[in-house]
């Protein structure tokens, strides 16, 4: 089943099978289609509660929420993430950045992912030995009382792309940023009702019993 993506700007990638795309430098693009009701743990318009269920749900994944924004892909509500997860074998990170568009009853998804190469860990060395331990190291922003995820650090925060300009998150946000305003929906999509929409008819309560 194809996705109701209808346009998405995929220059500097090389398409390898449908909705599936890949770079020199190692990033790869998906599109994504999930005909089920979104599982976020809230609606768009509750950002604390969704932000916090959203990192939860990493954490129980062995991940770690970088963070997440509410915003909209071509005018359509969506919430963008970016994760990390540890590699299978063990050796580095995979990061990963994702626009999910959710309706009613479905969702797509835009994802962007990049894993460290055989240099792991250069960018959390030299941001923890610039800012220090004390301020490296942070409670979760999300949700302070988080466990089990891989751990919050300044060094994943934005800012200190431009110095690694080269670091699969840098790629990461940067293709993101990049792709995002050029993608355009089937009209049918983005006539759906929103996600957590309540529904437009419900029927009458039946009559209330005769008193006795």
């Amino acid at each position: 089943m194809g996705t109701p993506i209808t346009g998405i700007n995929t220059a500097g990638f090389t398409q390898r099978e449908a909705d599936l795309w890949t770079d020199e430098r190692g990033l790869v693009l998906s599109l994504h289609f999930f005909p089920l009701v979104p599982d976020l743990p809230a609606p768009l318009h509750e950002p604390d509660r969704l932000r916090r269920g959203l990192a939860e749900g990493a954490a129980r994944a062995g991940a770690g929420l970088i963070e997440a924004v509410t915003g909209d892909v071509a005018g359509v509500p969506a919430v963008r993430q970016l994760i990390k997860v540890r590699r299978p074998d063990g050796h580095g990170q995979v990061f990963l950045g994702s626009w999910t568009i959710p309706k009613a009853g479905c969702s797509t998804v835009v994802k962007v992912q990049a894993g460290e190469g055989a240099t792991t860990g250069m960018r959390e060395a030299v941001v923890l030995n610039q800012v220090g331990p004390a301020a490296y190291f942070r409670p979760h922003p999300y949700a302070y009382d988080l466990q089990g995820a891989l751990p919050y650090h300044v060094a994943d925060h934005e800012e200190w792309d431009a110095h690694f300009p080269d670091h699969p998150l840098t790629l990461v946000r940067d293709a993101l940023r990049r792709i995002t305003p050029t993608v355009t929906f089937d009209p049918r999509f983005t006539s759906l009702p929103p996600f957590g929409a309540q529904p437009a008819w419900a029927p009458p309560m039946p009559p209330a019993p005769p008193a006795l």
